[in-house]
């Protein structure tokens, strides 16, 4: 059943990816309904297999790439549609939907069996942790998601192209500041999760760093977040510069998430 209730979920929102490039180029009302009925209702089906996920394992449903990768799309889908909700930018989906569905057709190109938790992962941390990290990771993404709309809002102001597309899209103003708030939201959570991951690792394997690939490109990310933050908060580094940040902090998320996993030998299973 709950294959089933997955391959809904990807079906809206491959639905939703491809009324995307609808928005994009000549959005309207209509459009702009359709796209967040596809997104809530690919939301609801992803839900309902996450906790059948849930039910059948006994654990949340974070154990393995398949799972990891279907959770953090439906942590970035929450985020989404609260910000949708928040703001009413109607255009964002169509930044952020596409994104949805790579991830979630990754999720569903990878190995989908459940299988027993092993010694390591049999802990109260692992829910604490995969939350936390999974959650700001999602705040990363529509952070990402605004960089680009900011820099490409910025591109019609200064080639004076303020028809069509630049109307639209939210003021400059206002996507500098969703970038900063979610900035703001994901940075604590990372590094509640870093801490976490230390606590975790020392309890599994007596030491509190090991420098695993994970570990350490986790911190570099972190720390890109950190510059993002500072030279804003120091240096004054606005619009542009914080949106070409966000944009780099979340290529070091994703191959956080997937290039250690594939390129680099890790302990971490996701």
């Amino acid at each position: 059943m709950e294959i089933y209730l997955f391959e809904i979920a990807l079906t809206f929102y491959f639905a939703a990816a491809i009324v995307c490039v609808m928005e994009f180029f000549k959005g309207t009302r209509t459009t702009s309904i359709i796209l967040l009925s596809l997104a809530v209702i690919g939301f609801l089906f992803h839900s309902s297999n996450i906790i059948a996920r849930y039910v059948i394992s006994g654990h949340i449903p974070i154990a393995n790439l398949h799972e990891a990768s279907s959770f953090f799309s439906w942590c970035i889908v929450m985020i989404f549609l609260f910000l949708e909700y928040r703001y009413r930018i109607g255009l964002l989906g169509s930044f952020i939907m596409p994104v949805v569905f790579i991830l979630m057709l990754s999720s569903s190109m990878l190995p989908r069996k459940m299988e027993p938790l092993s010694p390591v992962l049999q802990s109260y941390w692992l829910g604490i942790h995969t939350v936390l990290a999974f959650v700001g990771d999602a705040a990363f993404a529509m952070a990402f998601g605004i960089g680009v709309m900011y820099l490409l809002q910025e591109h019609f102001v200064k080639s004076k192209h303020l028809g069509g597309l630049f109307q639209r899209l939210p003021s400059l103003q206002i996507l500098d500041e969703i970038n900063y708030k979610l900035i703001t939201l994901g940075f604590p959570l990372l590094t509640l999760a870093i801490i976490t991951g230390a606590l975790w690792a020392e309890s599994a394997w007596g030491s509190y760093w090991r420098w695993d690939p994970k570990e350490v490109w986790s911190l570099i990310t972190w720390f890109i977040y950190a510059v993002v933050l500072h030279v804003r908060l120091i240096a004054g580094w606005r619009g542009k510069r914080a949106a070409i940040l966000s944009i780099l902090g979340f290529c070091a998320v994703l191959f956080t998430f997937f290039g250690v996993n594939f390129i680099l030998q890790s302990k971490h299973v996701f």
